[in-house]
This record gives structure tokens, sequence and C-alpha cells, in this order.
């Protein structure tokens, strides 16, 4: 979705994601997991790994699962391993998905995300077939009581951040990957803490969606793809008014 779309979906979903703690702390650990394998258990050497225990405190995860999930990256304590894989997909009237998962399992992962698009009318797609209409970048969105654009300029833009968007109830700071980590930390050391980063798959060209029984449609399976244990982002080109979603 758009920044403003992700957003709206943010605030929408926001008792519904405080109830799912477990599955937020098991994505985080999995990641930290998968950050620690690749480059080492030292965050101050490792800015994906410092990123990420950022995050977790930010999101109350106990100091002990952060410390074991490094561990079991760095093979000082026995785990799984995991892999991270994207799948392409569209969704109702055309809409492309991206569905970002880390899995343990990827035949059992594939299955349950086909069988997930086919129960709302969608369908996977091959590698390639609409990654070009999106741009893989850093995202923070803040809300505007946090904190004042001129504010995110100053810390944001000497880290890296490549465009700030005012969006009226918040911000939208977009980074090249490459800066998502330097960004993060000069948000961190500003106090100024977002209510979602991550590296997102940011739509160039968005598919407006006019009905109401579209956008539940289409809403319905983001949350039942958001719903499996193995995925970890979902994102789309939908342009959903929240007006629209709000009817069906």
């Amino acid at each position: 979705m758009s920044g403003h779309s992700k957003w709206a979906t943010t605030k929408r979903h926001k008792a519904v994601i405080d109830g799912k703690r477990g599955k937020i702390f098991s994505g985080l650990s999995k990641d930290i997991t998968l950050a620690a394998r690749a480059s080492g258990g030292d965050p101050e050497f490792n800015p994906r790994l410092r990123t990420l225990i950022i995050k977790a405190k930010t999101s109350n995860m106990p100091a002990d699962n952060i410390d074991r999930a490094i561990k079991k990256g760095t093979g000082e304590i026995p785990g799984v391993v995991y892999e991270e894989i994207t799948y392409e997909a569209f969704a109702h009237g055309g809409v492309g998905v991206i569905v970002e998962v880390t899995t343990d399992n990827k035949n059992r992962t594939v299955a349950e995300v086909r069988a997930t698009f086919t129960r709302f009318g969608g369908s996977l797609a091959s590698n390639g077939a609409l990654a070009f209409n999106f741009h893989h970048q850093g995202q923070f969105l803040i809300a505007a009581d946090k904190t004042t654009e001129e504010k995110l300029m100053e810390v944001t833009l000497d880290a890296g951040a490549e465009d700030i968007r005012t969006h009226g109830d918040h911000f939208e700071v977009l980074s090249p990957l490459s800066a998502y980590d330097a960004v993060s930390d000069a948000l961190a050391k500003a106090g100024i803490v977002p209510d979602t980063s991550e590296l997102a798959w940011i739509p160039t060209n968005t598919v407006p969606v006019a009905s109401a029984d579209a956008a539940q449609k289409i809403l319905k399976l983001i949350e039942a793809l958001e719903e499996l244990d193995d995925v970890k982002n979902v994102f789309s080109n939908a342009e959903i008014d929240e007006k629209v979603a709000a009817a069906g």
C-alpha cells in the first residue's frame, strides 16, 4: 500500500496487533537470528542487528528473548534454520501484492500462502511479474504529534533519508535500503519512535479501489495473510480510501 494506505491499515489493526504480541516477538526473533547469522552477534559491528534490537525493545520484547535469538544466529545455542522468501501475487481486481516470509519449511509456507490467495480470489505470480511496480525502500511512519517536519529533516536527511512526506496526521520517511539502519539509529538517538519502521515495498503505481465490496475483499486477504505464522510483511499497490473501506 502507499504510505497513506499503510497508515490507515496501521491504525485500523492496532488493537488486533496489540493482541498478537506473540507473533510480533516470533517474527522479530527470526529476523534477529538471521541478522546475527549473517554478520555476527555484536550489534556494535552489525548495523542490521542493532536496528532490530532497537525495534525489539520498542515492541517491549523481553531481553532474554533477544539474547536467545542472537545466540541461535551465532550458533551458541541450537535452533532451526530460517530462510527469507518474497512472493509476488495478484489480488482481486488486479491489485499487486508482495508477501515477505521467514520460514523453516518453504513447501509448507508456499502452500499456505497460495491457499489464502485462492480463498480470496487471488493467485500467486512468477518472480518479477510485478516487483517492477514497487521500490524496495526503508519506510518510517511517524504520528504528527510526535515531532515536526523540520525536526525530521534535521535528524534523518544527514543519515541518508531521501524523502519526507507529510500526510496530515503522520509523516512518512523514505530511505534507500543502504541507509535504513543509519536513519533508524538517528531517530532512536533523537528520541523519535516510529509507529512502524520496515524495509518496505513502496508502489510506484497504485490501483484505485472504488467499491466497498472490492476493498473488503482485498483487506480481508491482507488480514488473512498476516495471520499466517511465517508471514512477516504484506504490501500492495491498492489505493483504498478510508471512507470506502469503512463502508464495507
